[in-house]
């Protein structure tokens, strides 16, 4: 649900955004391009990922070796830090443990899915006490998808929001701040694919979309969703490059790659956001996430 409410700017503090996610990967694979576009910009960006993604599979075969070696969870360490610093921004660890996609069965018994919120909230709200962003990037009440993960990051994201507003919740977690905008990512719209896929079409290119748009679900909710788009085609090749740092999960010639960052930037060449909430004044479309704040 959009609220709007006029409290004046902000403009004397420094911008800062923090985008939330699941996993390591999430954040090269969602709105990447827009955050190496603030980071130039000067804004201070850091990216939080709830869980270390300890039971995703290894995606890509020639990263298994090192798997084997070091273990799944200190590679996707290593790999996480690498897209941080392509990308140029902080990051933080929550710490919880990846719960799986277990398509139906019961979830682990330490999934962060399962963890009760007074566990999992306190250590959200005092990031977002320490850095005090304007902005706030998750999921929508879907997770994007209907992984566990991503759903229980939506939750815990708007609960720490509103906790971190209360100088009554958690006053041992530090001086308590209020989130001026929060979005959600919506890169993986409708229109987009259709352009990509449109594009290669026209170029005489096999396109990889096919099927996907095929199975597409309509849902009359969806037109709403995309409020805010960013140019940052620019960005493209930065946000490429992270996520191929992700190697467990990434395959360099896998389906991500399959377009390429040309044709991605002639076919659509913005990422696109659902502004949730607001306590500026703005005015929707929107083409930039601090829009009412500088």
């Amino acid at each position: 649900m959009l609220t709007t409410t006029s409290v004046g700017s902000t403009t004397h503090e420094p911008l800062r955004l923090m985008a939330i996610h699941a996993h390591p990967d999430d954040e090269s694979s969602k709105g990447a391009a827009t955050m190496a576009k603030y980071v130039q910009e000067g804004v201070q960006v850091m990216v939080v990922s709830c869980t270390g993604g300890e039971r995703g599979d290894v995606l890509n075969a020639a990263a298994q070796e090192l798997v084997d070696q070091l273990g799944i969870h200190e590679v996707r360490q290593r790999e996480m830090a690498e897209a941080a610093h392509i990308l140029g921004v902080q990051h933080e660890w929550l710490g919880f443990m990846d719960s799986g996609f277990t398509e139906g069965e019961p979830l682990p018994e330490d999934a962060f899915a399962l963890v009760p919120l007074e566990v999992s909230v306190p250590p959200l709200v005092k990031l977002i006490r320490e850095f005090r962003p304007q902005v706030v990037t998750t999921y929508d009440e879907n997770g994007g998808y209907p992984h566990p993960d991503h759903i229980q990051t939506h939750v815990i994201t708007m609960a720490a929001i509103q906790a971190a507003a209360d100088p009554h919740a958690h006053p041992e977690l530090g001086p308590s701040h209020v989130v001026q905008k929060v979005y959600y990512n919506q890169q993986f719209h409708k229109a987009r694919v259709v352009a990509l896929h449109e594009l290669l079409v026209a170029q005489k290119i096999e396109s990889p979309y096919v099927e996907w748009l095929e199975n597409w679900e309509d849902k009359p909710e969806d037109a709403a969703r995309v409020t805010t788009s960013v140019e940052c085609a620019r960005f493209f090749p930065i946000r490429d490059a992270a996520l191929k740092a992700h190697a467990t999960q990434i395959e360099p010639d896998g389906r991500w790659f399959v377009v390429s960052t040309e044709l991605q930037q002639q076919a659509w060449p913005t990422e696109e956001f659902q502004l949730a909430s607001s306590l500026v004044a703005t005015t929707l479309p929107e083409s930039d996430l601090f829009a009412g704040l500088r």
